[in-house]
């Protein structure tokens, strides 16, 4: 099975706060291009069907798909991840 990596929604801000919400974010993005691609979206059949060329970049559509949706709101993963990620970043802290 091939992933393609899903690029930064955007900039990692200075803090630390700043980038472990852009990694959470990327790695929800990441999620929703997996649960895409096996959900079949997209998926054309027949004499419309793109072939061996719609198989090779229909990955790309689904990481900007993914990214599109997590930069409108997502599906709250990325908070999760976030939350998560604070919290044991403060324990390690003390």
């Amino acid at each position: 099975m091939e992933t393609t990596p899903v690029p930064a929604l955007k900039p990692a801000g200075t803090t630390r706060q700043d980038q472990m919400m852009a990694k959470a974010e990327e790695l929800e993005a990441s999620f929703l291009a997996e649960m895409l691609s096996h959900s079949g979206l997209g998926e054309l059949t027949g004499p419309f069907g793109g072939g061996s060329g719609e198989a090779q970049f229909s990955s790309f559509l689904r990481a900007e798909q993914a990214r599109l949706m997590v930069e409108r709101g997502g599906v709250g993963l990325a908070e999760l991840i976030f939350n998560s990620m604070v919290k044991a970043d403060h324990v390690d802290a003390t």
